[in-house]
């Protein structure tokens, strides 16, 4: 069976290298081609997942080595891989919602004469992701770490005709630049500790290495966390990635990259075990993002762009749990996959309805849209119920867990801040998402004969303007390529959550790895639940009575400002732009001028010095006779007035 995990990376790369380099002979088939072979990685990580489960727990760890990378002296590098549970349970979810959005794709991109190109990054980013997961040192998960960051510039920037999506592909390719400058400095750092990247050497050696050394390492990681995984403060990015295409968001946003951080810190664990500084500092920035994209999706007319603010609050709730320790890192896990299937069902919910809304993105011209749009608005509604955590459905079983965990710090002081942080970031969750669900399926239809939308509202794309401003939808349920997909995820979004609690099966599958330990929250367990469920309930309450209660305004208004500073996702490109654009500039002045007057002005008052003695020193060497004649007789009379002066004394 070993031998079959290469083939996971190795379909998926083979689509991506047939569509890109076949040419437009392929453009009635590529479609077909790239979707075929993220089924085949799908179902051979199901064989594989298979001939797992009939091992024992302590066997369930394969090991592929392909060939040597770089063998030199005191430096070896491996092309080789580890299936082991927590690899496996990334490798159908990559695989699995990846081919549910490829075949998605197929309805979706339709119309598109570049159609064969984007299957082919799509094949791209799922090789990349794969390899990324199942690399068995750090090195060459850096390679995967590298790819996807390469083929998500590619497919965020795939309408580059769109000044608004080539910008938006350059910022994320720059923003995660510098979180893969922490990857690389860790890498480094192992590599000078323990002599090797591989996981296993390093892992292992933790309990001999200062805890200073693993700080420093840990927090270069969650640098790197940080940069993929869109959290503070290497968010900015992810909103604007909404300009790339729908299944785009939904492969990005739900599965595969901004999942990619918390997967590091998971496989890192050791290390972070050994840096409770790290540790904190992970929680932290896990509680910050999570109440940061909460607040921004509250403020956001663009159904995309609330959707990834929602994204950036469920990855910090992740981030969370994984800085909790061998406490959160299977609740981490376990939300991570139960998001993948409520998530990607909203994002290809959302395409759906911009499908049959001629592109339109602003929810504030929808309206009404269930009785047109029956399957997307029943399935778009269990990811809603998922995503809230709805008693019974998947979010309920996996984020009530984590907010569990964030009670039970070592400090009842801890306890009560971050679990209080995690308690009311679940009815702000509620909030949005109640808020989305209602200006999109119930109240008026809007859209007949909608006014262009307010330039207040900076979040509506200025495509998605024209065509709601001159040509009125005609709202119509997607085709079943489409559909299809939407109803199998929102399987997953109802069922995954309870079936992963029966008996804590999950947590039990990824014990080996993760080191599970039970979390003792400072209150009961019955207590929180039913605390999170009141959340749950107000937040819903106050959306209904703002927006279900209400008509919808067509203009933004003013709000307070909070409301306007979230509608400008809290100021943090205004933040960046101050701190690191303008910053950058004064320190480049700085550095000319140090270089023009002290680097220059000692090289060049060297050179002159040089050349003024060279100039006098050059008037002994005239040429002239007599002027050496003279030079010889003044030396004579010299040495002679010395000797004749000595013999005096």
């Amino acid at each position: 069976m070993e031998n079959l995990i290469a083939l996971l990376v190795a379909a998926p790369l083979l689509g991506a290298a047939v569509l890109l380099c076949g040419g437009r002979r392929l453009d009635r088939t590529g479609h077909w081609i790239g979707t075929l072979l993220a089924a085949v990685s799908f179902v051979i990580g199901t064989v594989l997942f298979a001939d797992m489960l009939g091992r024992g727990a302590e066997d369930r760890a394969l090991h592929q080595h392909l060939f040597s990378w770089i063998p030199v002296e005191g430096f070896q590098a491996d092309i080789a891989f580890q299936l082991d549970q927590l690899s496996m349970t990334f490798v159908l979810l990559i695989s699995g919602v990846g081919t549910l959005i490829h075949l998605y794709s197929v309805g979706y991109m339709e119309h598109d004469e570049r159609r064969r190109r984007f299957f082919g990054y799509l094949n791209l980013f799922l090789a990349a992701m794969l390899l990324l997961v199942l690399a068995d040192n750090y090195l060459l998960l850096y390679v995967g770490w590298e790819g996807v960051g390469l083929a998500s510039y590619l497919l965020i920037g795939f309408w580059q005709h769109k000044p608004s999506a080539a910008t938006a592909a350059k910022k994320a390719f720059l923003v995660n630049r510098v979180g893969d400058m922490g990857l690389s400095i860790a890498i480094m750092l192992m590599f000078t500790t323990f002599g090797t990247f591989a996981f296993t050497p390093v892992l292992g050696a933790t309990e001999e290495t200062s805890e200073a050394m693993l700080t420093g390492i840990a927090l270069m990681l969650l640098l790197a966390a940080c940069g993929k995984s869109a959290q503070v403060p290497l968010q900015s990015w992810l909103g604007d990635a909404m300009e790339g295409p729908t299944p785009v968001s939904a492969l990005i946003h739900a599965a595969t990259m901004v999942t990619a951080g918390v997967y590091l810190i998971t496989r890192s664990g050791a290390i972070f075990n050994g840096a409770p500084d790290a540790q904190l500092a992970v929680v932290i920035v896990g509680a910050v993002t999570l109440l940061f994209g909460a607040i921004v999706g509250c403020a956001k007319d663009d159904i995309k762009k609330a959707l990834a603010g929602s994204t950036m609050s469920q990855i910090g709730y992740m981030v969370l749990a994984a800085g909790l320790g061998p406490v959160g890192y299977a609740f981490a896990i376990m939300h991570l996959v139960t998001h993948g299937f409520f998530k990607a069902g909203l994002f290809l919910g959302a395409g759906s309805v911009m499908h049959g809304m001629n592109d339109e993105v602003d929810m504030r011209k929808y309206g009404g849209l269930r009785k047109y749009m029956p399957v997307t608005f029943v399935t778009f509604g269990l990811g809603y119920l998922a995503i809230i955590g709805f008693p019974g459905l998947s979010g309920f079983w996996s984020k009530d867990k984590i907010i569990e965990a964030a009670f039970a710090q070592e400090s009842d002081l801890r306890s009560w801040i971050f679990g209080g942080v995690a308690l009311l970031g679940a009815g702000i969750t509620a909030y949005y998402m109640t808020r989305v669900m209602i200006m999109t399926f119930f109240g008026e239809e809007r859209w007949r004969g909608a006014p262009a939308p307010s330039p207040d509202a900076p979040d509506v794309e200025p495509a998605a303007e024209t065509a709601g401003a001159h040509t009125e939808p005609h709202p119509h349920e997607s085709p079943k390529s489409m559909t299809i997909p939407m109803i199998v995820l929102a399987f997953g979004s109802v069922f995954a959550g309870g079936l992963f609690s029966i008996g804590d099966s999950f947590v039990n599958w990824l014990e080996p790895v993760t080191q599970f330990e039970h979390p003792h929250p400072v209150v009961s367990i019955p207590v929180i639940t039913a605390a999170t469920i009141v959340v749950l309930l107000l937040g819903v309450a106050l959306a209904w009575a703002q927006y279900g209660r209400r008509p919808v305004p067509m203009t933004a208004p003013r709000g307070s400002l909070l409301t306007r500073a979230a509608r400008r996702d809290l100021l943090q490109d205004d933040f960046n732009h101050v701190v690191l654009v303008r910053g950058g500039e004064h320190l480049t002045r700085s550095l000319v001028y140090v270089d023009h007057k002290l680097v220059d002005g000692v090289v060049n008052g060297t050179a002159a010095s040089v050349g003024g003695l060279s100039g006098r020193l050059r008037k002994l060497q005239n040429g002239y006779a007599r002027s050496y004649a003279v030079s010889m007789f003044g030396g004579a009379a010299v040495l002679i007035a010395a000797t004749l002066l000595m013999r005096a004394v």
